[in-house]
Parts: C-alpha cells; structure tokens; sequence
C-alpha cells in the first residue's frame, strides 16, 4: 500500500484518547477522526487533539480503511461487527469479546470479507518482553502478578478479563504449549464480580504458570519471573526492565560439587536484560499500521486473541464452580 492508510478511533475514554493521540503521529496513517457517543467528551477530546468528531459510527466507517475499537468490553463485539461487515481493520482493545462465541463470529466474518483483526495485548510491546525475548527458551515454570488498586474503569467484566488476561497472553506467548488443565481461585471484594483471583495453568509438556491478579491493592505490581533449563528470568513490566542470572558455559559441575561453599558468581552470570525505549502503546499501533499495509505481519492476531480469552474464561468457571461448592457446604443462610 502506497496511499497512507486512513485510520479511526471508535471510544476515547482514557485508554482511547492515546491511540488517538499517537496514530495522529505515526508514518503511514492519516487519522480521518473519531467516533465518541458522549457529545461532551467528543467535544474536548477534538479540541485538545484537533482531530475532527464523526457524527455516527457509520459516518466514521464510511471515511477510513481501518479502526482502533477502545470501547468497553461488553461493546467489543457489537462495533467489531459494524467495521467487519464493511471490511474495515481492526484493532480491538483486549480482551477480544466477552465470549467465545462472539469471538470466532468475529473470527469467521473478518476472514469472509479479508479484513485483518489485531488484538491489543500491548504488553507484548513492553520493553521487559522485549528485551527478554532472545533468552526464552521453553520455560518450565512461570510466577506473574499483577495487582493495582482499585478503578471504576474495567470493573465492568471480572478481574481475569479486565487485568489478568495480559498475562494469560504473555503466558501462552512465552511458552508456546496447549493448555492441559486450569485450576483457580477468587473472590469479589467491592464489586459482584471477580477483584482478585489467582490461576495455575498446567500445559501439554509440563510447564506450570502460577498467575495472580488484583484490582484491590494499596500499590502496583506488574512482574514475572520465568524458571528454564538455562537459567532465571525476573521482569518488572512497569519499569521495563529485568535481569538473567544462568549457569556459566565453563563450569564443572563436578568439581562445583566439592566445595563446601561456593561462591554463586563463579558459577552463575548476571545477565541485564535491556531493549530499546518505545510507548508500548505506540508501537503496537506502529505494528496495526505496518501490518495492514503489508509491510509486517499482524503481531497479536484474532486467533491470539481468542486463545487468551479461552483460558481466561476456563478460570473464570473453575473459581465459579469452586465458590458454588463452597456454598453449597456453607448450607442454606450461611
């Protein structure tokens, strides 16, 4: 594709209004504008970005060959639809829908009309994941957390949809297994939904992610630590940074053994793990635009997305069945 490609943000909330600002920046786009359903909002958003307000989501489509879809959750299926049917892009905010169901519909209508679907797991893009892409190596085990306190903002749909599916992608992305089984518990703290939960996640070659998410916490958390045959990694996703420590290639194992106290530096390296700075957030829209241009392939595909909510709704029903087992002891009015 030569001819820039024309772009539209549909929802600019708080997360919204980012891509907005940022596609309005990037190489090979030209934004056409924007869809917002609170005339107030739409009215602020286009004056501090100087980007023009569609009058209606059909108005927008009409204008644009491919749409960033940041509107809430239960929405994602419905405006998805809407921009597929007329074989516009899209990039939609995760998780992909709030059902399996929606999600291969969604799926199925792309393929029939050629429109590609980008899922917006933009942990993908941090600089941690980044830097520690070239020293995965089949992980065995993996330890994430990621806890935040509590917003208004997401708590439409439970915490495993709204926080812990960053990690379920990340999980399945880093160790490239099918999922053999799900264990999981939560509970609902200030919302009927789901506000903490804690997941293990067993897979086909042995591997094991123990995965914990809250959105009830006094302070943020965003870390991972992957255990493999050649070493440790730990990651802060929110400072981008992260650090190897693995065995030395010249260690004798046998003569380590001997001595009665040895020294972890002669046998082990520190290995920081470094990237390049980018906005996450920019970089997965930089990959929406190349990838719909042909220049790239589309890094988090539908297909991705799916497969991150299919976990995610497997823990959300393994803690359902447990709590209603725990009830059902507790007896009746307990």
């Amino acid at each position: 594709m030569s001819a820039p490609l024309r772009v539209g943000v549909i929802g600019t909330g708080a997360l919204g209004y980012h891509h907005l600002r940022h596609l309005r920046t990037l190489d090979g786009a030209v934004v056409r504008g924007f869809y917002e359903t609170d005339a107030a909002r739409a009215a602020t958003v286009g004056e501090e970005l100087g980007v023009a307000a569609a009058t209606s989501l059909d108005a927008l489509l009409d204008d644009v060959d491919a749409v960033s879809i940041v509107v809430p959750t239960p929405a994602h299926f419905a405006v998805a639809r809407a921009a597929l049917e007329r074989g516009k892009h899209v990039l939609i905010e995760k998780p992909i829908t709030t059902t399996l169901d929606e999600a291969d519909a969604l799926l199925a209508l792309a393929k029939a009309k050629g429109a590609l679907v980008q899922i917006g797991h933009i942990e993908r893009f941090n600089r941690a994941i980044r830097a520690a892409w070239p020293f995965v190596e089949t992980p065995l085990f993996i330890e994430s957390e990621r806890l935040a306190p509590f917003n208004p903002r997401g708590a439409d749909v439970a915490v495993v949809l709204d926080l812990m599916i960053h990690d379920i992608d990340l999980v399945l992305t880093l160790t490239k297994a099918k999922v053999a089984q799900v264990s999981a518990t939560g509970v609902g703290v200030l919302t009927p939904s789901l506000d903490m939960a804690n997941a293990r996640v067993a897979f086909a070659n042995g591997g094991i992610a123990n995965i914990t998410a809250s959105r009830i916490s006094r302070d943020r958390s965003r870390k991972l630590r992957l255990f493999q045959r050649n070493g440790y990694m730990t990651l802060d996703l929110a400072a981008g940074n992260g650090e190897l420590f693995r065995l030395r290639g010249d260690v004798d194992m046998a003569v380590l053994a001997r001595q009665a106290q040895p020294d972890v530096t002669a046998f082990v390296e520190r290995i920081p793990l470094e990237a390049p700075e980018g906005d996450a957030l920019k970089l997965e829209l930089e990959s929406f635009v190349a990838a719909v241009r042909g220049e790239a392939p589309v890094p988090v595909t539908g297909d991705d997305g799916r497969d991150a909510l299919a976990v995610a709704l497997q823990i959300v029903t393994d803690i359902e069945r447990s709590r209603s087992v725990m009830n059902a002891a507790r007896g009746p009015g307990a």
